[in-house]
């Protein structure tokens, strides 16, 4: 399965770049689904629901199912948090997975940087970071993209992959 990252500080613009990237790439033809890490405690359910009080009483996995859509919410009570790539594992096949974090994991990445922030860059000191995407004018070793353009972004994360050739760019 083609993976790439998304990663960044807080308030770097993450989430407002994936946004906008699913929303290119899907309206080019392309399936695509997310991974989104999450740094604190979060909750899909609300309590009072009957999926919330299935977890409550002890449940390990609680799917919920409906004609629009179905979610399964697996508790880890006191085990260890999934690595990525056992996650990716649980993923239906898509043209491409959108990792939003996992920042340390080993995919590729595209950084979205914003100095504003007063967070150093991630890409000074990571491989796996190939691009940085910001409106700053900044020094890096990898090709900057403009964080305000998604189909550029796009353009380079799906070259990245092999679903965009060279020659397709134009």
């Amino acid at each position: 399965m083609r993976v790439y990252g998304v990663v960044g500080w807080k308030n770097a613009g993450k989430t407002t770049l994936m946004e906008r990237l699913v929303s290119d790439i899907t309206g080019r033809g392309f399936t695509v689904s997310t991974i989104k890490h999450a740094h604190h405690v979060f909750d899909v359910d609300r309590p009072g629901k009957d999926s919330f009080r299935h977890r409550e009483a002890g449940a390990q996995e609680v799917l919920v199912a409906s004609g629009a859509r179905w979610a399964l919410m697996h508790e880890l009570r006191d085990a260890e948090e999934p690595p990525l790539e056992d996650l990716l594992a649980k993923m239906s096949p898509v043209d491409l997975i959108l990792i939003e974090g996992y920042k340390r994991d080993s995919h590729f990445k595209v950084e979205a940087y914003r100095a504003k922030t007063g967070a150093p860059m991630i890409g000074a000191d990571d491989s796996t970071i190939r691009a940085i995407a910001t409106n700053d004018v900044i020094e890096a070793a990898q090709p900057l993209l403009p964080l305000d353009d998604p189909k550029v972004v796009a353009d380079f994360i799906l070259r990245e992959v092999g679903l965009l050739s060279q020659a397709a760019h134009g």
